[in-house]
């Protein structure tokens, strides 16, 4: 039962927020292979002076930080491929992978 906290630096409409949530957890259901209803994820919309981030980012709004706590044990494969979901399944919503970081 993975925790997420995605954490987002400008205001997204309430159905963009739930299209980001969804697309993290859809990358867990497939690359964790965690059941559907596990889903325990939070979306958090900071005010720009209070998520700071690297200067020279060409568009800084799109600066987006997802945490996941997760029990040890899946494989470096499994990893990778979770990472790699989650950041085509934010490009598709508009997120540039430049723009995305991931902390598990």
């Amino acid at each position: 039962m993975p925790s997420v906290i995605i954490e987002v630096r400008r205001e997204y409409s309430p159905e963009q927020e739930v299209a980001i949530i969804d697309a993290v957890h859809h990358a867990l259901v497939e690359h964790f292979k965690i059941p559907e209803k596990d889903k325990h994820i939070r979306l958090i919309a900071h005010l720009p002076h209070r998520f700071a981030c690297p200067p020279q980012l060409e568009h800084p709004e799109y600066q987006t930080q997802i945490t996941i706590s997760a029990f040890s044990g899946r494989s470096i494969n499994a990893k990778r491929n979770l990472y790699l979901g989650i950041v085509q399944n934010l490009e598709i919503l508009g997120i540039p992978k430049q723009y995305i970081s991931i902390l598990l």
